[in-house]
């Protein structure tokens, strides 16, 4: 089926002539184009062609957008969204002036949540995201990652990707699945790590990989976690099973993670808030994505990753919420966006790039979304704007008025029927 999209007053392409990704100075163009329409055909973008050519166009549907801007469907790469309980108290806690890592070393922290999802079942669960996945959706999101890593132990791992992958067969976007088990060490392992490494590697690497439950395994490497000889045994596991790796790194401490990541070429290295000078440069040639993730710095009140010296670096930068309970709790991208520009002096041009070319890059799906080009996903984000830059001007709003996913409107503003 062709469909007709016309009447914008901007169409933002991030169009990357076929490299698909952005980088250095490359970042900060978008191709912002006027007085253009797109062609659809089964869900995948056949044309964008001049308003002029519209009268040589049939199609079996058209639909006006008319003084609106359109975006390639955001990605959000780096979520935590499969979780239950709240944080609130040990937030309280934060503002009075208690570290992250001082909660974290008392059994606070990620362990509060692991409790609360070891309580839930699986239909608790699924209830408890469905409203974070919508929310998503109406921001004009239609490629959603989401990590497990508050269960642990085989049983509750296993069930939280078991309701990731369910939520993909359920909505439209499309949602990844990522293993966490190598998150903290829980409770029951706090004096054997080695224990729980091999439980990683021996069982729950091998069940996952067996039975197709994730496409990536992540790992948090830290002074409050596993340090890097481990995150090093899990990632040749990871490998050997087929899996594709991320890893959180350089978030509070410099332990060896960024050694780790780059030797078995993680798709993405996540935070980097107190990346090492000299380390900036090993980004220069890399296809590893720094995935820089603001709203964890705003809700700790801590360092901002370096943006500015990564893109000077000749990084292929990415942005995204990290929505989690204890350290980044805002479901809103559009936030994040406006956060990298004034926090960390991103162009306005390069957090777009960032937030879909670069983010779909950062879960190896560059070669099909991130961009409005012919041949990729009909995926569209389209915001009740007549500049993109009233996108990121209008902190935190969501100014979208319609989500369309292979071609087919999935949310639609109530005011904007």
């Amino acid at each position: 089926m062709r469909k007709l999209l016309t009447g914008f007053a901007q169409i933002i392409t991030c169009n990357t002539n076929g490299i698909n990704s952005k980088r250095g100075n490359y970042l900060s163009e978008i191709s912002a184009l006027e007085n253009h329409s797109i062609i659809i055909e089964d869900g995948i973008i056949k044309d964008i062609i001049p308003d002029s050519s519209i009268k040589n166009i049939s199609a079996e549907q058209n639909l006006s957008f008319k003084g609106k801007t359109i975006l390639p469907g955001l990605i959000d790469c780096h979520t935590h969204t499969a979780f239950a309980g709240s944080r609130a108290k040990e937030f309280k806690e934060k503002i009075a002036g208690v570290h992250y890592e001082e909660i974290a070393k008392r059994g606070g922290g990620i362990l509060t949540t692991v409790n609360a999802v070891r309580k839930s079942s699986f239909n608790d669960l699924i209830e408890l995201i469905k409203p974070r996945v919508q929310e998503f959706i109406a921001q004009g999101v239609t490629t959603l990652e989401i990590k497990s890593g508050y269960g642990l132990d085989f049983e509750n791992e296993i069930k939280l990707l078991h309701a990731i992958n369910f939520l993909n067969e359920i909505y439209p976007i499309d949602i990844i699945p990522t293993f966490l088990g190598a998150h903290t060490f829980p409770s029951e392992y706090k004096e054997n790590h080695k224990g729980y490494v091999e439980l990683i590697v021996d069982k729950m690497i091998p069940h996952i990989a067996k039975n197709n439950l994730a496409e990536f395994c992540d790992g948090f490497c830290e002074a409050t976690a596993f340090n890097s000889e481990e995150i090093d045994l899990i990632f040749s596991s990871a490998v050997k099973s087929g899996l594709k790796l991320k890893l959180h790194t350089e978030q509070f401490n410099n332990v060896g993670g960024l050694d780790v990541a780059i030797k078995h070429n993680a798709v993405s290295v996540d935070h980097l808030e107190v990346i090492a000078e000299k380390d900036l440069s090993r980004f220069k040639d890399s296809e590893t994505v720094a995935v820089l993730l603001p709203g964890v710095s705003l809700f700790l009140d801590y360092d901002f990753a370096p943006a500015r010296k990564l893109i000077e670096n000749n990084a292929i930068v990415a942005l995204a919420t990290d929505y989690n309970p204890g350290s980044s709790h805002i479901l809103n991208l559009h936030l994040i966006m406006s956060l990298a520009s004034i926090k960390m002096k991103m162009k306005m041009e390069e957090v777009i790039n960032a937030v879909t070319i670069n983010a779909a890059k950062a879960l190896n799906r560059e070669t099909t979304s991130g961009s409005i080009e012919p041949g990729k996903n009909a995926d569209f984000a389209v915001f009740d704007v007549e500049d993109y830059s009233e996108i990121i001007y209008n902190a935190g709003r969501n100014l979208v008025t319609h989500t369309i996913k292979s071609g087919e409107i999935i949310f639609q503003k109530q005011s904007a029927a």
